[in-house]
């Protein structure tokens, strides 16, 4: 198991990639493998809504 130390997260309420969990839960996305993952969150998130809602509305068309 990776220690969640050594993972990057990003902050929802600054912004910033941190390494290690140093905000709040609630506040903050991850943990993702590399920094530059860490900064795309928000888009990467993204991406995975508009498939997870893709695949919602194959399953309601059945």
């Amino acid at each position: 198991m990776t220690n969640p130390d050594e993972l990057w997260y990003y902050d929802l309420t600054t912004g910033e990639v941190t390494l290690g969990p140093e905000t709040s839960t609630f506040t903050r996305m991850g943990p993702y493998p590399t920094r530059e993952a860490a900064r795309h969150a928000l888009e990467i998130a993204a991406e995975r809504n508009k498939v997870a809602d893709q695949a919602d509305e194959e399953w309601n068309d059945d």
